[in-house]
């Protein structure tokens, strides 16, 4: 099942999408007991909005062997993880936005996981029913400023820099999904999720070891190697296999 959260005559709604047509919510998919209302819309009526509005974006770097290669770093044992700001969240279609402080802001392709359950010091066994579903997303990087910081916060943490979407699906197998980033029309990454380094449910039960994850949280799960420079006027399409594009144009 794909699902959506969309502007449409100026009010934000929730809608089951079938083909073109979206049919209209209650409430937002992650409440207990949201219903059809009856109503239906054409997916070219709406404003695709993030999917979900989550209390904290949660991140991991380093999940991909040859990404790791690429940046001249080393295997841990542990998944790396860090934060990205809700400010930094946009959805399909807006404006990722270079900083005057960046001379490199890259993408970074990414599978995300949606939780629709509270999580915390959970096994891995235990994590999985409590997944709602997979979006796409793009790590947008300032690769010069996290270089010269050492640590991430400041070159992953810009304003428009979280792009997720454009819908969520739900009752996905992600063992085995090509990834892609497609910059002006040119494939720039192309690997699968089967290279994880640290599987979903690992994620997943690692991060609650560590915070309290909410629903509506998403964890981005980390980018293939082949991450590269995007400039102002770029479009860039991130696609997983089974859920869809996220496009966005650099502005």
């Amino acid at each position: 099942m794909k699902v959506i959260r969309f502007e449409y005559q100026d009010k934000t709604g929730y809608g089951e999408l079938e083909g073109e047509k979206i049919f209209l919510l209650d409430r937002s998919y992650l409440e207990e007991n949201c219903k059809r209302t009856g109503e239906m819309v054409n997916l070219n009526e709406v404003k695709l909005l993030t999917p979900v509005q989550p209390s904290k974006i949660i991140c991991v770097g380093l999940n991909y062997s040859k990404h790791i290669e690429e940046m001249g770093d080393i295997l841990h044992e542990e998944p790396v993880i860090f934060l990205k700001p809700l400010t930094s969240l946009i959805g399909p279609e807006d404006e990722v936005i270079i900083p005057k402080m960046s001379n490199r802001v890259e993408y970074e392709a990414e599978l995300v996981v949606v939780v629709g359950k509270t999580l915390k010091d959970k096994a891995e066994d235990q994590v999985l029913d409590s997944i709602f579903g997979y979006t796409c997303g793009n790590d947008v990087t300032a690769r010069d400023l996290q270089q010269k910081d050492g640590q991430w916060t400041r070159g992953k943490g810009f304003d428009t820099f979280c792009p997720i979407g454009p819908w969520i699906v739900t009752d996905l197998d992600v063992s085995e999904l090509g990834i892609r980033s497609v910059l002006n029309g040119e494939t720039k990454q192309s690997s699968n999720t089967k290279y994880f380094i640290h599987s979903v449910a690992k994620l997943i039960s690692y991060i609650s070891q560590v915070m309290t994850i909410n629903p509506g949280d998403v964890i981005m799960t980390g980018t293939p190697e082949g991450v590269g420079p995007m400039k102002s006027g770029d479009k860039i399409v991130i696609e997983v296999e089974g859920i869809g594009q996220l496009r966005n144009k650099i502005g």
